[in-house]
């Protein structure tokens, strides 16, 4: 039942029952002390005046006269009507009474029977008994005459249940004054109860704790990474592929976002105040695809939520939807170039030129045969295959010789070779080597690969022009080109970033008749 409540509520109800409970405890406390208190000073009080009137000159000597209650019973009345005593009796050392406030009840024996410590033990003290008025407290005081020797006994009394009235209205004060503790108690935790449910936007803490473990799933399922700021640009959330893509762990949580992503630009998000969409970005050697939504509380901005994909794996798509379309185009070149030279020996046949036609026909397939005998029965991977087949189309086309090296030599790809990340390497490397010499006198391309010893070995050829020696550093940095054209500067960006995926390497050196060679290294095995 308890568990129902809300949670305003519940602070409310524990915040009353504590106070309630130290109010309660405080009150108890008090009102006995109190009770202690009050009588102790009444005692005190009765003793006191006891003591002062046993020690009046008058009275002492009025105990010589033959009526000693004419002038002892004025003065004691007297004194009781400043003190406001309820009685102040005057008695010989036999307890006869020589005053009283009740005048009847001179001349009669003092009631109480508490008189000896005073007359035999010449005591002062306060004791409590019940007299003809009720029971008392009372301050007890020997009289004395000029000898010494006590002649009489003095008792000051208040009634018990006057006293007990007046511990009562002092106990009342301390009650009111703990209910109206109580009160402010209860007002403030009304208060507080309302600025944590404030905070917490109305929810409950068992819906606040399902939001949590409903947000932890989420964000857990969602392949896109999920990055959060505070208004400082501290990351407070990070999902499983935020760590993933961006190489962090948990531990960057609570870090400014400039610490562990520089120049992610976050930070300005927060300043700006502007929601982007499908934003590039390159963080590491990742493109990434970012959206940043900003997070707002009462028109204000308070953080950004940025959620971004890696672009490489959309781009890998294209590109191999690119190589699909390449290999098409490939065989479609191959194709319009096979109807031009079947026109040509169509009109050779038609002319009766049969031995050039057969030289033609000889040429052809001599040519076609070894470049497709040599793939069959050297390069055994049909992925690899397919990529050169297509390649060769496009160099065709383009008037390139491409030429596989007869030395190459290459089994089925392993296993953890991601077909993606081949055509990526090997397809940018063709592309570049072939558009490299299409424009030149020279249009020649090598291309050699090989799996003997613990590395496939690809290494690519062109008579092209050469890079310069302070550019080669610059050619995996994306958006750098030789061609000096916008748009491009991808392809060695997204070949590096392949062969770094595959754990592999790449080198670039010049030949001395013109032209580069790139070289790369692919592990046959690979360090998880």
């Amino acid at each position: 039942m308890f568990q129902n409540l809300s949670l305003q509520t519940k602070i409310i109800l524990l915040n009353v029952t504590i106070i309630l409970g130290i109010t309660i405890a405080i009150s108890i406390i008090l009102g006995y002390k109190e009770m202690q208190d009050t009588k102790e000073n009444i005692g005190s009080r009765a003793l006191e005046v006891a003591t002062t009137v046993a020690m009046m000159p008058s009275l002492i000597k009025a105990f010589d006269d033959e009526d000693p209650s004419l002038v002892i019973q004025p003065i004691a009345e007297h004194v009781r009507s400043i003190v406001e005593a309820e009685f102040i009796v005057v008695g010989n050392v036999e307890s006869v009474r020589y005053s009283h406030s009740d005048e009847s009840k001179i001349g009669q024996r003092m009631i109480g029977s508490d008189n000896a410590q005073a007359l035999v033990d010449e005591e002062y003290y306060i004791s409590e008994a019940v007299g003809s008025l009720g029971p008392s407290m009372r301050g007890k005081a020997p009289v004395f005459n000029e000898a010494g020797e006590v002649i009489g006994v003095v008792s000051v009394g208040y009634m018990i249940e006057d006293i007990q009235l007046m511990i009562t209205r002092n106990i009342i004060e301390v009650i009111v004054f703990s209910f109206i503790i109580l009160l402010l108690g209860l007002t403030g935790s009304i208060f507080l109860a309302r600025n944590i449910q404030k905070d917490t936007m109305g929810l409950e803490p068992r819906e606040i704790s399902a939001l949590y473990r409903d947000r932890e799933a989420i964000l857990s399922s969602i392949i896109e990474g999920v990055v959060a700021l505070d208004r400082d640009g501290r990351i407070t959330t990070m999902n499983q592929s935020a760590e993933k893509i961006l190489n962090l762990d948990k531990r960057s949580v609570n870090k400014h976002i400039e610490e562990v992503i520089p120049n992610v630009r976050m930070k300005e998000m927060l300043k700006i105040g502007v929601t982007t969409k499908d934003e590039e970005m390159l963080i590491g050697n990742k493109m990434l695809i970012i959206n940043r939504t900003l997070i707002q509380d009462d028109g204000k901005v308070v953080g950004v939520v940025a959620s971004f994909r890696d672009k490489t794996e959309v781009e890998e798509m294209l590109n191999t939807l690119s190589e699909i379309q390449q290999y098409s185009e490939g065989l479609r070149a191959q194709t319009h170039e096979y109807t031009n030279k079947l026109y040509a020996i169509s009109g050779l046949l038609q002319l009766g030129q049969y031995e050039e036609v057969i030289d033609l026909i000889q040429e052809e397939t001599n040519d076609h045969e070894y470049q497709m005998r040599h793939m069959l029965d050297q390069i055994q991977d049909k992925k690899v295959q397919a990529i050169l087949l297509g390649k060769l189309g496009k160099a065709s086309e383009l008037k390139v010789k491409l030429h596989i090296d007869e030395n190459s030599s290459l089994n089925e790809l392993p296993k953890h070779m991601n077909i993606l990340k081949i055509i990526n390497i090997l397809g940018n490397l063709l592309d570049n080597a072939i558009e490299e010499v299409a424009s030149l006198p020279k249009k020649e391309v090598r291309f050699f690969i090989t799996d003997v010893g613990n590395d496939i070995v690809i290494e690519l050829t062109d008579s092209g022009r050469g890079i310069p020696p302070e550019d080669i550093n610059k050619l995996f940095e994306q958006g750098y080109s030789t061609k000096g054209k916008q748009d491009r500067g991808y392809g060695l960006s997204i070949v590096k970033s392949a062969i770094d995926a595959l754990q592999g390497s790449i080198e670039i050196h010049q030949e001395r008749q013109g032209g580069t060679v790139f070289t790369v290294y692919l592990p046959k095995v690979v360090t998880q």
